[in-house]
């Protein structure tokens, strides 16, 4: 296990658009802000369609399994950490049956708008993200 205890620098906070594409704008925001470390702590909206992906075996490097397609939804949260500069985010939808989400990817456009909150931070995440050598961070 790895801990590090972590000052908030700046607090911001996003408000999307109808037709904005989720990832574009957190990435798009985040150079904006000059922003190299955050931890995206919500989101909530609404969306016309998804695109996400989840693990598909239990082995590192995993496989992973993607889900695309059109169909308005509820942004339930949105979660996650922007790691020297890259966004790395997870999602979870719901519509009437079901709730399901997994890794953001691009092409989650925004039905009537999406706010999100994130945690700018003064530290290096490249260590708490890299699967890298995994008998190595077993140790820590």
């Amino acid at each position: 296990m790895l801990t590090q205890r972590i000052q908030a620098k700046n607090l911001l906070f996003m408000r999307l658009n109808p037709g904005d594409d989720v990832l574009e704008k957190i990435r798009e925001a985040a150079a904006k802000e000059n922003i190299k470390n955050a931890v995206i702590l919500s989101g909530v909206g609404s969306v016309t369609s998804h695109h996400f992906h989840v693990v598909a075996s239990p082995v590192n490097p995993p496989k992973e399994d993607f889900t695309k397609g059109e169909k308005p939804a509820d942004i339930v949260n949105i979660n996650g950490f922007i790691i020297n500069g890259r966004v790395h985010a997870h999602i979870i939808f719901s519509d009437k049956d079901k709730a399901y989400g997994g890794h953001l990817e691009p092409g989650v456009k925004v039905l009537t708008f999406a706010i999100l909150s994130m945690a700018e931070v003064d530290v290096d995440f490249d260590k708490f993200d890299s699967i890298g050598d995994i008998e190595e961070l077993l140790k820590q």
